[in-house]
């Protein structure tokens, strides 16, 4: 891994370390610094490590995401625009979703594919979001039907993780999809401490399983495009 790749990481980790502190310092307002430079980080690392693939609707799609989410990111620090945040992450998602399809050894068929099967095994997480959206409905509002659009799209994009078992390389897939199931977390996290009931120290989960999401999924991407192939 070059030496300049490496940096964009380690600004990736400072950033998210500073940012944890903040938030446990209560220091809010200098979090309009640290918040942003964590995806900052992560974008210049995959930019420098796609950059011979840059023409590739793998590279722009998942780059994309890092671009939204960054400016999500920042439409989140003011309450007044979570609906533009929740926006920008709406369009992160989907290009979450292109990304993870390009990733991955193409069905042969439509007719190949197990409907049933599929629909079992991405029932847990049906059940999650279910669940989640059972618990905040009464207090969304205005909010409500973004919200259930925004639910609809980051479960698209987890079961698009989750069926790319089998057509990738392992490592690629366990990091994309450990990173995809964190997101989720993550937001469930938002979704609960915002409109069910505030959650003790939800800031340090949701940035905390949010960062490393983020991290799993890039890294996920590096490992399919190091061995494109399935062994």
């Amino acid at each position: 891994m070059k030496k300049k790749n490496i940096l964009w990481l380690y600004l990736f980790l400072f950033a998210t370390l500073v940012d944890m502190a903040f938030i446990l310092e209560h220091k809010i307002e200098l979090r309009f610094f640290s918040k942003p430079l964590i995806l900052v980080g992560l974008i210049g690392y995959f930019h420098q490590i796609t950059r011979p693939i840059s023409s590739t609707l793998l590279a722009k799609s998942v780059l994309g995401a890092l671009i939204f989410s960054l400016l999500g990111d920042i439409l989140l620090l003011w309450d007044e625009l979570f609906i533009y945040g929740i926006g920008a992450f709406f369009l992160a998602q989907a290009c979450y979703i292109i990304g993870f399809k390009v990733a991955q050894k193409p069905t042969e068929s439509i007719l190949n594919v197990n409907f049933i099967k599929t629909f079992f095994f991405n029932l847990p997480i049906y059940f999650l979001a279910a669940f989640v959206f059972y618990m905040i409905n009464p207090n969304l509002g205005a909010l409500k039907i973004p919200v259930i659009v925004y639910i609809i799209v980051i479960v698209s994009m987890l079961t698009m993780a989750r069926e790319r078992y089998g057509r990738c390389n392992p490592a690629s897939f366990w990091q994309v999809f450990i990173g995809a199931s964190l997101f989720f977390i993550s937001d469930g996290i938002i979704a609960l401490n915002k409109f069910y009931q505030p959650i003790p120290d939800a800031s340090v989960m949701i940035m905390g399983t949010y960062a490393i999401a983020q991290l799993m999924i890039v890294m996920g991407v590096r490992s399919y495009i190091i061995q494109p192939a399935v062994k």
